[in-house]
């Protein structure tokens, strides 16, 4: 039972944190889905064996965790829910490409380069993603994907998906607290019941959101969400979306951090 309201608790976290008022909250929703997009863009297109290049790209996320003030060990921890799968997946590369090189004179698979290099891009794309959502909120991302003209279809179900899906926790959480006040001393559900309670679960689902259509309906609604007005974008949006793809296409045309090492060891003065 604790579990789920954790998991409610989390859902609901990314909301409060979208209602903060610091400069990044304060920008335009649809230049910080753009320059969220153009920052994704730019990171997948690496190659491989790139791992050097990309390391630039970690001062988005930090700069807007600073300047947004938001909480490091919430947004961390979503961001550490994902590096599982990634690792589950890229752990075979060293198998797959078993071609050695010599670094620092030490000799390793060049698998574990792009291992390392799915790594650092997961991390960095769902960093921004998430970040995105902890300053914007759902209904602002919504109002920007229909400013870019996406069908109103695909908007709703991505909205509607991300509000309710609380309500689908808090459906099982009751659930559960009823089996087990019905089954005391039990830990967790006898598997003989797993087919009951998920139809159970399905069907109580399935009145949940009929409900919820009603209530929406008797409000007014009629196939278009009404996210509130969004205003226009000023100068001072423009500068910040200007700002950030310069750094980006400058970042990926160059490789930074080589540049600087050659500064400090003064082979560019040469």
């Amino acid at each position: 039972m604790s579990n789920m309201m954790n998991a409610l608790n989390n859902i609901r976290i990314l909301d409060d944190l979208a209602m903060k008022k610091t400069y990044v909250h304060r920008i335009h929703p649809l230049v910080k889905l753009l320059t969220t997009v153009f920052y994704l863009t730019v990171v997948v297109s690496f190659g491989k064996y790139e791992i050097s290049s990309l390391l630039p790209f970690v001062f988005y996320p930090v700069l807007i965790f600073v300047f947004a003030e938001l909480p490091v060990a919430p947004i961390l921890k979503r961001i550490l829910l994902i590096e599982p799968f990634i690792i589950g997946i890229g752990i075979l590369n060293p198998l797959f490409d078993n071609y050695t090189v010599v670094l620092g004179g030490m000799a390793f698979s060049r698998g574990w380069i792009t291992f390392l290099s799915i790594f650092i891009k997961c991390g960095l794309t769902v960093a921004a993603s998430i970040l995105l959502i902890a300053t914007t909120g759902m209904d602002r991302l919504s109002a920007a994907l229909r400013m870019l003209k996406i069908p109103k279809i695909f908007v709703l179900q991505l909205l509607l998906t991300y509000r309710y899906i609380s309500v689908l926790i808090e459906e099982i959480s009751r659930m559960m607290m009823a089996y087990s006040l019905r089954a005391s001393g039990q830990k967790g559900i006898k598997r003989n019941t797993w087919g009951s309670f998920a139809g159970q679960i399905l069907l109580r689902t399935f009145e949940r959101a009929q409900r919820v259509y009603q209530a929406m309906s008797l409000r007014g609604f009629t196939g278009e969400y009404n996210t509130g007005d969004i205003s226009k974008i000023s100068l001072k949006d423009l500068v910040y979306l200007a700002g950030w793809i310069i750094f980006f296409v400058m970042a990926r045309i160059y490789d930074i951090p080589m540049l600087i090492g050659l500064l400090f060891t003064g082979v560019i003065s040469r």
